[in-house]
């Protein structure tokens, strides 16, 4: 299916790696030029290698901490023309009330929430003057079934589907689509990297990580690319009476009972 991507220009946020660098592979390959963030400028280098490797797209890297306000606010004004604007940078650490300091708070939803929030703000602006663009936040299914270990997690997600929703609803009035995507695990590097880790604690083999996952949908974890190219189809005209909805890549666990 042809997405009518091509020439079009998406700046993605933790585009190095992960979702964002399964995002960024997706959309490279619907002909879109990318801009890429991430605090790592090494590891946005090989991601550029690699796209460029495999499409002939222009692939810019911006080294930069989006925790920090004003770097959001200047790469939004560096980016205020991109078409296509995917907030996806961000990790919260596990946790219950009393098991987090405000810290650790403040830090990852300087990241997860404000960046978002930040980045938005002109972007969104810009693309309500031209009355064409579309903003894509990856959020993640603990907003949909919260819990106390993730506490901080649950409550930043949850935010961000509200900010979501909100957005979505207005952005038509302005030719804008806002849209939420809430990918269950994935079998990302650092994800994998977790599973094998705790193989090894709990089976005596890194290798056996899979079966950590058989009781997740489909017996598996969700893969990088079921994720992404549900985003590349969401940034594209195909899915133009989209928006101020959170579309769930999870095979069904929101809606699981537990322990079935």
């Amino acid at each position: 299916m042809d997405l009518k991507l091509h020439g079009r220009t998406a700046l993605i946020s933790g585009g190095s790696r992960g979702i964002g660098l399964g995002v960024a592979q997706s959309l490279a390959a619907e002909g879109c030029h990318l801009h890429l963030t991430s605090r790592n400028a090494a590891d946005l280098d090989s991601a550029r290698q690699k796209i460029v490797a495999a499409h002939k797209v222009n692939v810019t890297c911006h080294a930069l901490d989006l925790g920090v306000s004003e770097n959001a606010r200047k790469l939004a004004q560096t980016c205020r023309d991109v078409d296509i604007l995917v907030n996806n940078a961000g990790a919260i650490p596990q946790g219950s009330l009393g098991g987090l300091e405000e810290k650790a708070w403040r830090e990852s939803w300087d990241l997860k929430v404000f960046g978002y929030i930040n980045l938005s703000r002109d972007i969104y602006a810009a693309m309500c003057k031209r009355k064409s663009g579309v903003i894509i936040n990856v959020i993640g299914g603990a907003g949909e079934r919260p819990t106390a270990g993730y506490i901080a997690g649950s409550m930043a997600n949850a935010g961000l589907m509200a900010f979501s929703r909100a957005l979505g609803a207005e952005s038509p009035n302005y030719g804008v689509r806002v849209i939420g995507v809430n990918p269950t695990a994935t079998a990302t590097d650092r994800g994998v990297t977790r599973w094998r880790n705790q193989a090894q604690k709990d089976l005596g083999d890194a290798e056996r990580w899979r079966e950590l996952t058989k009781s997740f949908p489909f017996g598996r974890p969700c893969s990088v690319e079921e994720v992404s190219d549900v985003v590349a189809f969401l940034c594209s005209d195909r899915a133009g009476y989209v928006s101020g909805t959170i579309i769930a890549v999870d095979g069904g666990a929101a809606a699981r009972v537990p322990g079935r």
